[in-house]
Order: structure tokens, then C-alpha cells, then sequence
């Protein structure tokens, strides 16, 4: 006779079988295979196949499921019942100590968040506090852009520094700016992910005392990007141009020219903004870069631009968009130096180029950049006046002076200079030079 078709060995009453005999178990009930007291396998009607320990706890008793047949085999089983009937010898229950690795591996696998998970709760989390819809977009889609293909899909508790450079490194010299965002972003993220408990330890993405050790300083590799902007001594032909031309768009561009300010602070100023009677504009917060509020000194002919402007009925932006109400868009402003350009070099003009860069000057660089060369070139104001009238808080010195009164005496004279300077008639042979009190 054969191993395979040996009999069944008997222990006591209770008959072992063989392997080959429970495979011909079909008969749906359940049958005991003997090895370990009370081990069973039992057939459903619809000839599924699985493991069954009857045993005693205490009064009760129980069945204690080992597994499914033939996934788990005749001889796993009697493994799994002989350790189940050894921890209830040990006073412990093996239902609820499964039941406890089970809410053990739930909770872990519950905590084991991705960093895409994470990146897309902590926007969700900071959504109200996002400038606007498009600030909101370019945040999240940063990440996906350059953070996710390298630690989109791992656990964020397993986000370390390497990761952090391999996604910053390529971009650090290249795209300084996006980089240095980008950093900031990956590090909210993780932050958000240890106070919500599914990290610990240090960021990672943590410039101070960790990537400023890797990483050099975004000064030292930062390609500054110029705005292309008319020289300072061309601005007045400019200005007499440009109060030629009709339509909101060239005077929220006058207006701008008239203040240093940016076309952005212009095309979202609102009424409850400017207080005439002050003869000053606050600029809200949410609109600077500083995150402060910026109050422009306004002159005369800043007051006269506002005077002369229609008050749409509807809407409360000082510049509204002529069919809407709401803010111009980004191109209107640029859109009247372009045909301003085009114009004049159809009469025979020069046009309004960067001579440095050969290109048609912006809103931005004519209103900034023009501004702060005509004032480190012609006028004796301390250099802190005029950051602080572009709203420039970089400096020791400048924030010195941010704190104190903001400056604002010295700086309406000196944007009163600044519009006299604006208005005065364009001379080929000669440049007005306006020399500015100096600040005591």
C-alpha cells in the first residue's frame, strides 16, 4: 500500500486524515480532519471551502475561522489551530487578539497617507487663505508639477531630505524663484502632515539649519528678470502721449505712472481705498507683496486722474472694466504702451522701447523701474524714501523706516517732485533735474 493511500491514523475515537482524503470533502456541513481537537473544515451549499476551530473560552464557545481551503493547506491549518489552542492555555482569547493586529494594521495603513493625499488635504485646508482662485491653482499645480513624479505615490512620513533636493536641485539654478516657492509649498505640506499625525520629526523641506547647508542662497543664483521700461528722461514725452489717449485702461495707466505703483494695485483698487481728503491710497494687504498695507501719498495730478474718472454705477473698482464693472484684465494696461508704440512709429517716432533690452516697455517697468532710476539719478531723497514708495521692505534700513512713520512726509514731496517731473514739457537738448529735500 502506498504512502498516499495509507488509512487514516486514529488518535483515541478521533480519525487523522490525510491530505488527498479532505480534498474529497464536498458534502456541504463540517467535517472534522482530526490532528488538533475541534479542527474542522467546513463546505457552504455553494462548495466554498474553509477552516473552522471549535473551541471553549471561558463559556463561551466559539468558531475561529483559520483561513480558506485550499489557500491555506491541511497541515497550515492544524498549525493555526495548535497556536490558537496554545494562547487559550496562556489565558488569551485568539478572536480578540486578532481583532487587535487587525485595528493595529487599519490604524497604520490609515496613517500611511502619500504625499499626494497629504499635498492635496493641506490645500484644501489653506484654501480661504489664498489670495485668489488662480493663487489657489498655481499653488497645488506646483507640486504636481515638480514635486509629485518623485514623492507623489510615498508614505509622506518617509519624505526625507534627498527627496527634497532631488526634486529642488535641477531647478535651484535654473528657476530660481518657482524653486524657492516650491520649497515653501513642500515644507507647508509636510507641517501639515506632522500636526495631523501622520509624521514626526524635523521638516525635511526646512531652509534654516537643513537645505541652507545643501543648497546655496537664492540671491547668490537668482537671475534677476528686468521689466522693460523707458529711461527715466523719456517719461515726460510718455506722459504727454498718454494723456492723449482716451479709454480707462490709459488713465489706470497714468494713474500707476503717477503713484510707482504696480498695474495690479491699480486695476484692483477699489473707492473705499482712497481717501481724498488725506490725499492717500492704502493699498490693501492681500494686494502687496510685503503682506502690509501700503499708503501712497497722492499728488495733485494723482487727485486730478481720479477726479476726472465716471463712476460706473455697479461696480467698486476705481479702473472697472468698461462692460463688466469688474477689474481690468492683466493686458489692458500693456495694451495701450503697445499702441502707443505702434502709433508712433507709424508717424515717424521712435516708439517707447527698453533701449537694453529692445523691447516695448511694460506698465511695470515704466511705472517702477523709470520711477527709481529718475530718483537715484535726479533727486537727492535717501534711498529708503523711494523703496518705501514702491513698497520695498528688503533693507535694514528700509524696514527701520517702515516701522517708524513709513516715511510718508518725505515721501509725498517726494511723488509731488516725481508728477512736476511727469508733467514738465519734453526737451531734446536738455533734462529738468529736480533735486528732492533730503530727510532729517
Amino acid at each position: 500500500m502506498s504512502k498516499l493511500q495509507r488509512r487514516p491514523r486514529r488518535r483515541g475515537a478521533e480519525i487523522e486524515l490525510a491530505a488527498f482524503q479532505v480534498r474529497k470533502l464536498v458534502r456541504p456541513g463540517l467535517h472534522a480532519v482530526g490532528g488538533v481537537a475541534g479542527l474542522h473544515l467546513q463546505v457552504q451549499p455553494s462548495g466554498a471551502r474553509s477552516w473552522i476551530l471549535r473551541v471553549k473560552i471561558g463559556d463561551r464557545r466559539p468558531d475561529i475561522g483559520l483561513g480558506r481551503f485550499p489557500d491555506v493547506t491541511l497541515e497550515q491549518a492544524r498549525d493555526r489551530a495548535r497556536t490558537a489552542r496554545e494562547q487559550i492555555r496562556n489565558g488569551i482569547d485568539p478572536i480578540a487578539a486578532r481583532r487587535d493586529v487587525q485595528a493595529q494594521l487599519r490604524a497604520a495603513a490609515a496613517k500611511r497617507l502619500t504625499f499626494d493625499e497629504a499635498a492635496a488635504a493641506c490645500h484644501k485646508a489653506r484654501e480661504t487663505g489664498f489670495k485668489n482662485a488662480k493663487h489657489a491653482k498655481q499653488w497645488k499645480a506646483t507640486l504636481d508639477t515638480y514635486a509629485s513624479p518623485v514623492i507623489g505615490a510615498l508614505p509622506v512620513d518617509r519624505v526625507e531630505v534627498g527627496h527634497v533636493v532631488k526634486i529642488l536641485e535641477p531647478l535651484w539654478s535654473t528657476k530660481t524663484e518657482t524653486a524657492s516657492r516650491l520649497r515653501g509649498r513642500i515644507e507647508a505640506v509636510l507641517a501639515w502632515a506632522t500636526v495631523s499625525g501622520y509624521r514626526a520629526g524635523e521638516n525635511p523641506a526646512r531652509w534654516k539649519a537643513n537645505l541652507d547647508h545643501i543648497l546655496p542662497k537664492t540671491s547668490s543664483v537668482k537671475t534677476v528678470e528686468h521689466h522693460p521700461a523707458l529711461p527715466w528722461q523719456q517719461v515726460p514725452e510718455f506722459m504727454v502721449d498718454l494723456r492723449r489717449q482716451s479709454g480707462v485702461g490709459a488713465r489706470a495707466l497714468e494713474f500707476a505712472l503717477l503713484t510707482a505703483a504696480r498695474s495690479s494695485e491699480v486695476r484692483l483698487a477699489t473707492w473705499k481705498e482712497i481717501d481724498v481728503d488725506a490725499k492717500v491710497w492704502a493699498v490693501p494687504a492681500e494686494h502687496i507683496k510685503g503682506k502690509k498695507v501700503h499708503r501712497v501719498p497722492l499728488s495733485d495730478a494723482a487727485l486730478n486722474v481720479l477726479a476726472a474718472l465716471p463712476r460706473l454705477q455697479g461696480s467698486r473698482h476705481v479702473f472697472p472694466a468698461p462692460r463688466k464693472g469688474a477689474a481690468l484684465s492683466d493686458a489692458t494696461l500693456s495694451a495701450v504702451i503697445q499702441r502707443m508704440h505702434e502709433t508712433s512709429l507709424k508717424a515717424g517716432g521712435v516708439g517707447y522701447l527698453d533701449p537694453t533690452m529692445d523691447r516695448v516697455a511694460t506698465p511695470h517697468g515704466t511705472a517702477r523701474s523709470s520711477f527709481k532710476d529718475w530718483c537715484r539719478a535726479s533727486t537727492a531723497y535717501p534711498d529708503e524714501v523711494s523703496e518705501l514708495a514702491l513698497a520695498h521692505i528688503d533693507s535694514d534700513a528700509t524696514r527701520a523706516a517702515y516701522a517708524r512713520d513709513e516715511l510718508l512726509p518725505q515721501r509725498a514731496r517726494l511723488m509731488k517732485d516725481w508728477a512736476r517731473f511727469c508733467a514738465a514739457v519734453p526737451k531734446k537738448a536738455s533734462v529738468t533735474t529736480i533735486r528732492g529735500s533730503r530727510s532729517k
